[in-house]
């Protein structure tokens, strides 16, 4: 009986330690212990507390600390700017306007939002649409290194030796001094699920703000492809929350000849919406930078200013019609021609 207790007693410590590991382990996941089932925790402690997830944790951890302290210096900076008056010259004054955009772009690396570019789905796409594509990459790039508050860019699963790959080096000329991030890995490896944002026009959730502390993905997809809600199901079969721009929510659809209307935008159309959002908090503002009138949806004002040239047209129209009736009276009336004649002589 002694043994039986002694022997007892050794996985009963054993297991003390094991649950105070898992405890810990829970904690850096932000998950209450409390909150856990005895049944759902032997299920689940496994794939929550793998190492690869904690490792992918602490690594965001410290990403998002970082930013935390670039805004807090870059708070201070600007105190410090409105400090020394208006009268003091600029902390940019006479720099190159290249080296402004790389200072930007690092900062935005250490501090700013992600926006990633999904190439996981690029292989579906035809030799032109591949082409189209890096064409698109390459001004979405351009559009962002010109902005005052640039995002981080990476462009994720970009397999070596793919037509992609092939592609945006031969058609962007210096394209390996691209500053953004380029990898093989899938953005599922790279951030924490809960920080991911996929960006899709199927999606039924609305994006009300940008916020810096998460990853907005794109799907590598011309806008002339026909594969019908495939980044929405991409994003639902990898359980991540999804987001439309509010185009519904701020335009309204023109009548055209085709009866034609799209909210299925160009990437680097996505990213003036998202770039100008970023900059002025105003879609109305980001969705007139980033949706042409050739989508079919243009802003309530526009369509305003669309009628009251039309119903000024009309009005044009309707008094030189008045004009020729008058002038078709006054030739039917008697003596008309010897009256002209008189005029003129």
């Amino acid at each position: 009986m002694a043994g039986g207790v002694g022997g007892g007693g050794c996985p009963s410590a054993e297991s003390e330690g094991e649950a105070a590991i898992a405890c810990e382990a829970l904690r850096l996941l932000r998950i209450e212990p409390s909150a856990v089932g005895p049944g759902a925790a032997r299920a689940g402690d496994a794939a929550r507390c793998s190492r690869n997830a904690l490792r992918k944790r602490r690594r965001w951890e410290r990403v998002l600390a970082a930013k935390r302290r670039k805004r807090r210096q870059e708070r201070e900076r600007s105190r410090a700017r409105r400090a020394e008056g208006p009268g003091t010259a600029s902390r940019d004054g006479g720099r190159a306007p290249a080296a402004l955009a790389k200072e930007r772009l690092l900062e935005a690396r250490a501090s700013g939002p992600r926006l990633c570019v999904d190439l996981g789905v690029a292989y579906r796409m035809t030799q032109k649409e591949t082409s189209r594509l890096a064409s698109q990459i390459r001004r979405l790039y351009g559009a962002n290194r010109r902005a005052e508050k640039p995002f981080w860019l990476c462009l994720t699963e970009f397999v070596v030796g793919s037509l992609i790959y092939e592609e945006c080096f031969r058609m962007n000329d210096g394209f390996s001094n691209y500053l953004m991030d380029t990898t093989q890995e899938s953005y599922l490896d790279l951030f924490p699920l809960d920080t991911i944002v996929y960006l899709t026009p199927d999606s039924e959730n609305v994006l009300e703000d940008i916020d810096p502390n998460k990853v907005y993905v794109l799907g590598g997809l011309v806008d002339e492809s026909i594969h019908k809600k495939l980044t929405l199901q991409r994003a639902q079969e990898q359980s991540l929350q999804t987001a439309r721009l509010p185009i519904r929510e701020y335009m309204v659809k023109t009548v055209n000849t085709k009866n034609y209307h799209s909210e299925t935008l160009a990437i680097n159309q996505v990213f003036d919406v998202l770039s100008t959002y970023y900059e002025t908090r105003s879609w109305p503002a980001a969705l007139k930078a980033g949706v042409s009138s050739g989508k079919g949806y243009v802003l309530p004002d526009a369509v305003k200013q669309v009628e009251m040239l039309q119903h000024d047209n009309a009005q044009e129209n309707s008094l030189f019609c008045d004009v020729k009736e008058l002038c078709r009276q006054e030739r039917q009336t008697p003596n008309f021609k010897q009256r002209h004649q008189h005029e003129c002589a």
